[in-house]
C-alpha cells in the first residue's frame, strides 16, 4: 500500500466488488480485495477470474434516451465505471445491445485493479462475519454467497432467511393497467395499517375465463432448475401458481385468486375470480401481480397474463421468476448509504442488496465505493439524485420498495420520480433521461472521476 490511511475491505470479487474497489482506489483510498476463488469455487463460476460473466454476456440495451439501462450504463461512464470502460473496450456486434467478449472483458477488469497501487487482491475465502478489525467493509457476494458468511448474515440482521428459492410475482406499470376494467377495493374493504379499504386492484373473471386461464398455465412451457438448485426447497408460502393449480383446478379460486369480499362495480355481483395487485413503491408506478410466482417463461407469461380482463395492454417491469437466490431485505436491513443498521461498518452491494442484473449491481457497487472513500476521507458523500438511474435504483433497494414484499428487481422507467406533465410512451423515456443525466451531472460537479 502507498498510503497510510486504513484500507477498506471489500469481499466479493464480481462486478460489484471489482468497481467498488476501482472507486475506491481512484479515490485515493487503499482497498483490499478478497476474492474466495480459487481456493473455494462456487457452483456456477467456471474460472477465477475477477468480474467473470457466469451467464450471459449481454449488459442489455445501450440507448441511454429510450432504456433505463441503456441510461444507467451512461450515468456510469459519466461517474468514471471501470466495468463500462471494460464493456466498451471489450464489445461485439449486437444491435442495439451492449454485449461483450466475457474473456477478454474479464481480464481487462482484473489487470486494470491489479495494475493500481492502492489495490491488493487477497485469494481467500472470508468465513463468517468480517474480522472486527475491519472498520470499513464492502460485502459484495452475489447471489452464491458462501454458505458460512450467509448464516453470519442470516443470524445478524435477524431475518428468517437469506437462501431459498425465490419465487418472484411479475409487476406492472401502473399506467398500462386498464382502470375501465379494473377497480380498486380490498376485500369486505377492509383498510390496513396505511390503507383506506382500498389498497388493491382487481381484475375480474368469469367461469370460462378462469377455466381457460387454468388451462393455459398448466400447458406453459416452465423454465428447469440449474443443476446445483435441484435440492433447495421452496420458500414456504410461494409456491409457483402453476403448482398452486396443478393440485386441483378450483384451487386458485380458493387461494391468490378467491374471489371472496369483492364487488365488481361494473355488476354490482361478485366475479367468479380475482386477479390481484398490490401498489409495489412508494412512487405507486409499479404494482405487483398478488401470488403470482411462476416458472413459466417469460415470453409465456406475457402472453398469458395479458388475457387477465384489465390487464390486456399491461407493460411488465419485472417478469416472474424461481432460482436461488440470497439477498437482504434492503429496505428493512440498510440505510441510504447501503450500510447494515445493526452493524454500520458493513455495507452490501451487488445483487445481495435485491437488485438484478450485471448493469445494476455494478451500479451499486459504484455507489458503495463512493459511499465508503468518502467516510474513509471524513467526508459525508451525499446520495445521487433519486431521479437518476442510480438514485432510482438506490432509493427503491433502501426504502423505495416495500419490505413486505421486496424481490429482486431490474432498473426501469417505473422506479424513477414521476416527470411533470401529460408525457407518455418515448417521449416520457427520453424526458426522464434528459432529467436524469442534467441532475447526474449535478451531482458529479464539475470534476467527475476519472475514468483512467
Amino acid at each position: 500500500m502507498t498510503s497510510s490511511t486504513s484500507p477498506i475491505h471489500i469481499v466479493g470479487g464480481g462486478l460489484a466488488g471489482s468497481e467498488a474497489a476501482w472507486q475506491i482506489a481512484s479515490a485515493g483510498v487503499p482497498v483490499v480485495l478478497h476474492e474466495m476463488r480459487p481456493v473455494r469455487g462456487t457452483e456456477a463460476h467456471l474460472t477465477d477470474s475477477l468480474a467473470e460473466l457466469v451467464c450471459s454476456n449481454s449488459f442489455r440495451s445501450d440507448d441511454a434516451a429510450n432504456n433505463a439501462v441503456g441510461l444507467l450504463h451512461e450515468e456510469m461512464r459519466r461517474a468514471g465505471s471501470l466495468i463500462l470502460r471494460a464493456a466498451d473496450r471489450h464489445k461485439l456486434p449486437a444491435g442495439g445491445a451492449l454485449a461483450v467478449d466475457r474473456h477478454g472483458f474479464s481480464a481487462a477488469v482484473q489487470e486494470t485493479l491489479l495494475a493500481h497501487p492502492l489495490v491488493e487482491l487477497r485469494r481467500e475465502e472470508v468465513a463468517g462475519l468480517p474480522p472486527d478489525d475491519w472498520d470499513s467493509v464492502i460485502v459484495a457476494t452475489g447471489p452464491l454467497t458462501s454458505p458460512t458468511l450467509a448464516d453470519a448474515i442470516r443470524t445478524l440482521s435477524g431475518e428468517e432467511s437469506l437462501a431459498f428459492f425465490d419465487a418472484i410475482a411479475p409487476i406492472v406499470h401502473y399506467e398500462s393497467i386498464d382502470l375501465s376494467i379494473a377497480w380498486k377495493q380490498s376485500r369486505y374493504d377492509k383498510g390496513g395499517p396505511a390503507g383506506d379499504g382500498a389498497d388493491y386492484l382487481n381484475c375480474p373473471m368469469n367461469k370460462a375465463e378462469y377455466e381457460a386461464f387454468v388451462a393455459a398455465l398448466l400447458a406453459g412451457d416452465k423454465t428447469e432448475f440449474k443443476e446445483w438448485e435441484h435440492n433447495t426447497p421452496y420458500f414456504n408460502g410461494c409456491q409457483p401458481i402453476e403448482v398452486i393449480a396443478a393440485s386441483g383446478p378450483q384451487t386458485l379460486r380458493f387461494g391468490p385468486m378467491k374471489p371472496v369480499g369483492l364487488r365488481d362495480p361494473r355488476t354490482g355481483h361478485r366475479p367468479w375470480a380475482v386477479v390481484q395487485l398490490r401498489q409495489d413503491n412508494a412512487l405507486g408506478t409499479l404494482w405487483n401481480i398478488v401470488g403470482f410466482q411462476t416458472k413459466l417463461k417469460h415470453g409465456e407469461q406475457t402472453r398469458l397474463f395479458r388475457t387477465i380482463p384489465g390487464l390486456q395492454n399491461a407493460e411488465f417491469a419485472r417478469l416472474g421468476g424461481l432460482h436461488r437466490n440470497t439477498f437482504l431485505n434492503s429496505p428493512r436491513l440498510l440505510d441510504g448509504a447501503l450500510r447494515l443498521r445493526a452493524l454500520p461498518r458493513l455495507r452490501f452491494a451487488g445483487q445481495i442488496t435485491g437488485c438484478e442484473g450485471y448493469v445494476e449491481s455494478a451500479a451499486v457497487g459504484l455507489m458503495a465505493g463512493r459511499f465508503a472513500a468518502a467516510e474513509r476521507q471524513g467526508i459525508t458523500a451525499a446520495p445521487p439524485p433519486s431521479t437518476t438511474a442510480m438514485g432510482a435504483l438506490l432509493a427503491h433497494i433502501t426504502g423505495g420498495a416495500d419490505a413486505g414484499t421486496f424481490q429482486p428487481m431490474n432498473v426501469n422507467f417505473g422506479l424513477f420520480p414521476p416527470i411533470e406533465g401529460t408525457l407518455r410512451g418515448k417521449e416520457r423515456k427520453q424526458a426522464l433521461s434528459a432529467r436524469a443525466l442534467r441532475d447526474l451531472d449535478g451531482w458529479l460537479g464539475p470534476a467527475p472521476l476519472a475514468a483512467e
